[in-house]
């Protein structure tokens, strides 16, 4: 069973910075999309922050401009670059993986809390 691995979580004060890492071994991580979710207390989980196989990105508007999605695939690792954090991106944040083609593939991780205090 592939399990990813985030970590980089933690409190910050409102205009401060996290990185957070999700590995994910045991898998081709070179032909996965890979993506960053959140949720916080209840509300449902939502999709943060994009990044496919070719690289390509997307953002939820309300991260546009303050956070960034990155991935090495030699170290089977995916960031989230998250500045000027607020408030309201209190959340725990999980990595997913999906590969579509030949079978489908979804992995998800066990989640890394984010705190953000005003």
């Amino acid at each position: 069973q592939v399990q990813l691995v985030e970590s980089g979580g933690g409190l910050v004060q409102a205009g401060g910075s996290l990185r957070l890492s999700c590995a994910a071994p045991g898998i081709s991580f070179s032909l996965y999309t890979m993506s960053w979710y959140r949720q916080a207390p209840g509300k449902q989980r939502e999709l943060v922050a994009v990044i496919t196989s070719a690289g390509t990105t997307n953002y939820t508007a309300s991260v546009k401009g303050r956070f960034t999605i990155s991935r090495d695939n030699a170290k089977n690792t995916v960031y989230l670059q998250t500045n000027s954090l607020k408030p309201e991106d209190t959340a725990i944040y999980y990595c997913n993986a999906v590969r579509q083609e030949p079978i489908f593939r979804n992995y998800w991780g066990q989640g890394t809390q984010v705190t953000v205090s005003s």
